[in-house]
């Protein structure tokens, strides 16, 4: 059972770049790759570890809604990001980039009726076999994401401080 709504779910969604964009104007190129403690991401990592997630659980939704019950082997984010240029990427050009890619599955879900949320996928490799739906890959994207907005919204407090 989802804890969010689909309505909830779009919503974050639409959100997460504009929150990003906004968190971020003030900082400069040095700050976004700078990482507050040695131990934390930079705003440029946690974008990049975004865009991985949304390449790979909306590379799900759409094999969802493409056919019927496929078998997704599940790729872990951390492990698809090393086969992208993603962390090596300026900030800017890579919120543009994410911007677009979420305007895209945005387009793709906002118009779908209530039961086409509920197809699902059969899901293997990360130990059991699961079922998916749109709802549910959406509803995780959404989650993770905002655990990241928190995560942006330290590192800019940070920086901002540091400037007063």
């Amino acid at each position: 059972m989802s804890s969010l709504s689909i309505e909830q779910a779009l919503d974050l969604l639409a959100e997460t770049p504009k929150r990003l964009a906004a968190l971020t104007a003030g900082l400069t190129p040095a700050q976004l790759c700078a990482s507050p403690e040695s131990d934390e991401w930079s705003a440029g990592e946690v974008l990049a570890h975004l865009r991985s997630c949304a390449d790979v659980w909306g590379g799900a939704i759409a094999l969802i809604l493409a056919q019927d019950e496929p078998t997704i082997r599940a790729i872990s984010p951390r492990t698809y990001i090393r086969k992208t240029d993603f962390p090596q990427l300026q900030f800017a050009p890579s919120l543009k980039a994410f911007t677009k890619q979420r305007a895209e599955l945005l387009a793709t879900l906002q118009p779908l009726p209530p039961n086409a949320w509920a197809r699902a996928a059969k899901v293997t490799g990360a130990g059991k076999l699961s079922h998916l739906t749109v709802l549910s890959y959406a509803e995780r994207l959404a989650l993770h994401e905002r655990a990241h907005i928190g995560q942006v919204t330290r590192i800019a407090a940070t920086f901002t401080k540091t400037q007063a």
